[in-house]
C-alpha cells in the first residue's frame, strides 16, 4: 500500500492517478487533482469539504518532519536547546508544505475509500 501512496496511483484500481501529474513530489506549483480516476471512475472526493481530515495527515507529516530536523540538528548546534534551529525547521516545513498538502490527501483517499 505503501508504494502505491508513492507513486499517486488510484486506490480502488490501482492504474490511474490521482493527480494530473505523475510525478508529485517536485510540481510545486501544479496541484490540479482528478476529479475521478480516468481508468475506473472512482470519484476522489466523496463530498464538499472531504478533505479537511486531510490537514490532521498533513498536521501528523509537519510534526514528524519537524522533530527530524529538530534530532539531526542537535548534532550540529552546541546545545540541544539552540534557538537558531527554529530557522531550520521553519524552512524545512516551508520548502515542504506543497509535498505535505499533496500527500496528505493521497493518505487521506486511502483511509477513507471503504467509506
Amino acid at each position: 500500500m505503501i508504494r502505491k501512496i508513492l507513486s499517486n496511483k488510484c486506490p480502488n484500481c490501482n492504474e490511474g492517478h490521482i493527480y494530473s501529474k505523475k510525478n508529485i513530489y517536485f510540481n510545486f506549483f501544479s496541484n490540479k487533482m482528478n476529479k475521478k480516476c480516468e481508468k475506473c471512475g472512482y470519484i476522489f472526493e466523496k463530498e464538499p469539504g472531504f478533505f479537511f481530515g486531510a490537514m490532521y495527515v498533513s498536521y501528523a507529516l509537519g510534526i514528524a518532519e519537524a522533530a527530524a530536523v529538530f534530532l539531526f540538528g542537535r548534532l550540529f548546534f552546541e546545545s540541544a536547546y539552540d534557538m537558531r534551529i527554529i530557522f531550520w525547521i521553519a524552512l524545512t516545513l516551508i520548502l515542504l508544505s506543497s509535498f505535505n498538502m499533496r500527500f496528505s490527501r493521497i493518505i487521506w483517499i486511502y483511509l477513507m475509500r471503504k467509506f
